[in-house]
């Protein structure tokens, strides 16, 4: 990474506007590629930052540049995708045509395949995997709220690129096996549509017996898919991944006492789907879900719940009444 450059966040949503705003806040040259209404709303009201602690950052809208051209590529030493996976492919030609060549290119994204498709359409250029583990919440006004815990991993290069990205407020390492951290968090996220269904903040559906076993249980398919494939998934938490289904199906009081001491989720956090559904946008079931059940099929495994879940959300896509508060029993088909 060339550190006189600057970094410039590709389609700064929820995610981009936390990361982009902390690496400014930090002393960085941050640039944000964003939507008309995004760019109205910072310029307006600027950025405000605040976190599950209790802490918050607050910038100036002269404190990053904004466009919504992606010419805004044409300087940058990293460039920080944070578009929904199906936004990858034509991202990924903006920045082919506008980035300079030795720039760095880092997937935050969700899922599994953005970073095949980033480097089919860059060619030769260096694109790094990287996971983010907390959630972002856009609460309007120019404020992103961070509502649960976790470090930034991105995969290992000569350049450290991880280590020039870790900042105060937004710790970034790297990652020898990005394979295994991004089908660990895959599986975690495989809750975010539980948590679109139900309508429920994640910490009070955690809180819940009946909801951790209906994760556990999904958990537990997605798991099998991946160890018939001969995949290792890496824990974000100190928890053992294969050991995660047992412990969600414990009572209360234990889980409840295990959680607080690896994770921190603030009392209203959502997840992405849910905001999804909340604003009428099409989710990323295909690339969660998806990318499991498609795992499955290459390996005869199972999962009817997995499939019954992507069912549910789809429907819920389509009726467009945002999240359809289900419960458990009728998630698994029983009530």
């Amino acid at each position: 990474m060339v550190a006189d450059r600057p970094i410039v966040v590709a389609g700064a949503g929820a995610i981009g506007c936390f990361v982009g705003g902390m690496l400014a806040a930090a002393g960085r040259r941050v640039a944000l590629l964003v939507r008309p209404r995004v760019k109205t709303e910072i310029e307006r009201f600027g950025l405000l930052l605040t976190d599950f602690d209790g802490s918050e950052t607050k910038l100036g809208a002269g404190q990053l540049a904004l466009s919504e051209d992606p010419s805004i590529f044409h300087s940058a030493g990293v460039v920080l995708v944070t578009v929904k996976s199906a936004d990858t492919a034509e991202v990924a030609d903006q920045i082919a045509q506008h980035a300079p060549q030795d720039a760095v290119i880092v997937s935050l994204q969700n899922g599994i395949g953005n970073v095949a498709v980033l480097r089919e359409r860059l060619g030769g250029r260096r694109v790094l995997a990287g996971m983010v583990p907390f959630n972002v919440v856009a609460m309007g006004e120019g404020r992103f709220h961070r509502s649960s815990s976790g470090d930034i991993h991105v995969g290992e290069d000569e350049a450290h690129t991880a280590g020039t990205l870790s900042v105060p407020g937004l710790n970034v390492r790297a990652s020898g096996d990005m394979t295994g951290v991004q089908w660990g968090k895959l599986i975690i996220n495989l809750n975010n549509a539980l948590s679109a269904l139900s309508d429920m903040p994640l910490a009070a559906q955690l809180a819940n017996r009946d909801w951790r076993r209906l994760f556990a249980d999904q958990m537990a398919e997605g798991l099998a898919a991946l160890q018939a494939a001969g995949i290792a998934p890496v824990s974000s938490t100190p928890i053992p991944m294969n050991w995660s289904p047992t412990l969600l199906r414990l009572p209360d009081m234990i889980f409840n006492a295990i959680l607080g001491r690896t994770m921190k989720i603030d009392p209203e956090a959502r997840s992405s789907m849910w905001q999804d559904l909340k604003q009428g946008r099409k989710t990323e079931i295909d690339y969660l879900q998806g990318e499991v059940i498609a795992l499955a099929e290459q390996n005869n495994v199972a999962v009817p719940l997995m499939r019954r879940i992507v069912a549910l959300v789809k429907e819920a896509e389509v009726a467009g009444n945002g999240p359809p508060g289900l419960s458990p029993q009728q998630i698994r088909g029983t009530a």
